[in-house]
């Protein structure tokens, strides 16, 4: 190998330990500010129900965006999307770190979650630029890729304890700002060029998806509070219902649409995305939640509650890149995806058992662990079967889709567990009792959504004799 093709090759795996970082920091971006909520709740007074959505500010316009930004790096080049979305997120830091009221705290979440879904999308596409052309070294790429995303999540949750704990609420969004200016600086030496295509975007119908995503995340939210069967919520699942159903009427007219229907033809893909939907579903309600018990029941500091959930981030991130693949290899995705459903619905059915004057050890730990187990188990499988279903051609389409349905059940999901564990009296402030009884009952429905979702994967889900039969 000459001189020159060894600079390049250098210059290939510098390009990807930044598409990796990518990766790494928009799953951390979700995960850091859960042991912050209790200080942001405090300081800017977000009631106990509305205080989800400095979640789900960024995971809607994260899931509700991922389409359009997969669709603009095709049409202007990955690298200036990729550059914009880093730009777009630090922006959005800003203003979520200097908020001091509740709606410019939900205006900048929702900022980096347009930043996250201009990112996520341009990042895959220049690592198939970057690798593509050699299947060895592609997999190795996918590899370092794919552990970007459980390393988020394990590092954003004791991060975001010892920032709270040590320095203040508002830097586990300021801490995205050195990050996104380094990426910045790197990216016209790192990242090929690429073309720029002639096409139209579909804005219509990334507003349409956008906004019944919205309506529906902020109806059922606020249904515990104004009654499900109030005028008010009503209207506002009739509404979610008729901007959701224009999406897909938009997609079926158009001769470009952000995503082709006729994908969902493809023998298991739908499958696995709705395992996605639901494990999201499940799964984001019971980190969401636990933290919460952490400090407003056990009493726990910031820093001890992120040092709480360390054990069950990493026994996922061991398990998706060390075990979960030769289970795999062993068994086929479709057992693996309703076992590991099915394990974490039993996690969460340990969880709902947690108790006003419980402990880490007792209530928490093993629980936890068993649920970890279930998500680590689930979520390769039916994120690959959701990838690899796709034709070739249309990689990237599915790559969109199974990422917009994880979160589109992540946002769901905690919406519906908020409404529940509010109307079983998680909104009285002071009463620890209460406040204990609505989280038991989030996990336990969380715990049903996991036990629903490994019925519906194993009655859906083709087995690898099927599929073999249908291809």
């Amino acid at each position: 190998m000459s001189t020159v093709e060894q600079q390049k090759d250098t210059r290939r795996w510098w390009a990807l330990a930044l598409i990796a970082a990518a990766q790494f920091m928009v799953i951390m971006d979700t995960s850091i500010i859960g042991v912050a909520l209790p200080r942001i709740q405090a300081d800017l007074g977000f009631s106990q129900e509305n205080l989800s959505w400095v979640f789900n500010a960024y995971v809607v316009a994260f899931g509700g965006l991922l389409l359009l930004g997969g669709r603009l790096s095709d049409l202007f080049g990955a690298r200036r999307i990729f550059a914009t979305g880093w730009a777009v997120l630090l922006a959005g830091s800003a203003v979520a770190g200097a908020a001091q009221q509740v709606w410019v705290e939900l205006a900048g979440r929702a900022v980096q979650g347009v930043g996250a879904a201009l990112i996520a999308p341009a990042a895959l596409t220049l690592l198939m630029v970057l690798f593509g052309g050699e299947p060895k070294e592609l997999t190795k790429a996918l590899s370092l890729y794919g552990a970007a995303a459980p390393a988020g999540g394990t590092a954003g949750v004791f991060l975001g304890g010892v920032i709270t704990e040590y320095l203040s609420w508002p830097w586990v969004f300021y801490i995205n700002i050195p990050v996104a200016l380094a990426a910045l600086a790197a990216i016209p030496a790192l990242m090929p060029k690429g073309g720029v295509t002639r096409g139209t975007v579909d804005l219509l119908g990334a507003v349409a998806v956008t906004a019944g995503l919205a309506v529906s995340v902020y109806t059922i939210v606020q249904a515990a509070e104004v009654g499900w069967g109030s005028g008010q919520t009503i209207a506002g699942l009739v509404a979610s219902v008729v901007l959701l159903a224009a999406f897909v009427a938009i997609q079926a007219k158009r001769r470009v649409p952000l995503m082709r229907l006729g994908i969902f033809g493809t023998p298991n893909l739908a499958a696995a995305n709705l395992a996605q939907v639901l494990l999201g579903g499940a799964w984001i309600p019971m980190w969401f939640f636990l933290n919460l018990y952490l400090q407003q029941v056990l009493g726990l500091g910031a820093f001890a509650s992120g040092a709480a959930l360390l054990p069950m981030t990493t026994v996922i991130m061991v398990m998706m890149i060390a075990l979960a693949p030769r289970l795999i290899g062993r068994f086929g995705p479709k057992p693996m995806t309703v076992t590991g459903l099915a394990v974490l619905g039993a996690g969460l059915g340990w969880l709902a058992m947690v108790r006003p004057d419980g402990t880490f050890l007792a209530d928490v730990l093993p629980a936890s662990i068993v649920a970890a187990t279930g998500m680590a188990l689930a979520f390769i499988p039916s994120l690959g079967t959701a990838i690899s279903s796709a034709p070739p051609a249309e990689g990237g389409l599915a790559s969109g889709i199974v990422n917009t349905s994880y979160q589109v059940g992540s946002a769901l999901g905690l919406a519906a567990m908020t409404a529940l564990a509010a109307s079983f009296g998680a909104g009285q402030t002071g009463d620890t009792q209460a406040l204990t009884q609505g989280l038991s009952v989030a996990f336990l429905g969380a715990a049903g959504i996991a036990v629903a979702g490994a019925v519906i994967a194993a009655a859906t889900l083709r087995g690898a004799r099927s599929s073999a039969r249908a291809e």
